[in-house]
């Protein structure tokens, strides 16, 4: 087992998130483990805003459609505590999330509150403008096919003190965790690079945001 493992292992013992274990994945919560400790969280996703991002309306609709309803309010309130704490710390993280430009236009939510969307598009925008330390970019339909259709969502986690880097590889419920020096590391390096070179600039990112949210009205 590396020194990352070791680490999550000590601190799950301890840590706010050891709260949840009756209601999540031990996969799930390993990973909020070694997400609480990253100095840079680099993430893509083709389908929905990052957890990091999400208001609770937004979170709750997804749960509803997704997860037991009495694990509802636990999932939720998990999303929102990482959010917290990740930003409440004396150093927080560089946060770089590029997403899909489906995952702004899908009107999630419509059927319970029509705002649920614009308001979660423009928490968003509020948030990158107001830290340094994170980034939002938007990979357009203009650019046609893009090596993340094919890659799906992930996350890449970097560590301070020389430790090694991780990936976690999400689908709906499944998650899953790599370290040490599994070839997937690399490769998906490799694409979020392509991804980005694809994706608009940090302004025109939230600009394009902004547009899609009056669109909403």
């Amino acid at each position: 087992m590396d020194e990352l493992h070791r680490l999550n292992q000590g601190a799950r013992a301890k840590a706010w998130w050891s709260d949840f274990k009756n209601d999540v994945s031990n996969a799930y919560l390993a990973y909020v483990g070694f997400e609480a400790g990253a100095s840079e969280i680099r993430q893509f996703q083709p389908l929905a805003i990052p957890g990091l991002l999400q208001t609770q309306a937004y979170a709750e609709s997804l749960a509803h459609a997704e997860h037991d309803p009495d694990a509802l309010d636990s999932l939720v309130k998990l999303r929102l505590m990482r959010q917290e704490t990740l930003r409440q710390r004396s150093t927080p993280p560089r946060e770089i999330f590029v997403l899909d430009e489906a995952v702004v236009r899908r009107h999630v939510g419509v059927r319970r509150d029509r705002t649920i969307m614009p308001t979660q598009l423009r928490h968003m925008v509020s948030v990158a403008e107001r830290s340094e330390q994170i980034n939002i970019r938007i990979v357009p339909f203009s650019v046609g096919s893009h090596i993340g259709m094919l890659r799906g969502a992930f996350t890449l986690l970097k560590f301070d003190s020389g430790l090694g880097e991780l990936l976690h590889i999400e689908c709906g419920d499944l998650h899953e965790t790599v370290t040490g020096e599994d070839p997937r590391i690399s490769d998906v390096h490799a694409d979020f690079k392509a991804i980005l070179e694809e994706a608009l600039s940090p302004a025109e990112s939230l600009s394009f945001i902004t547009d899609v949210a009056d669109g909403m009205r």
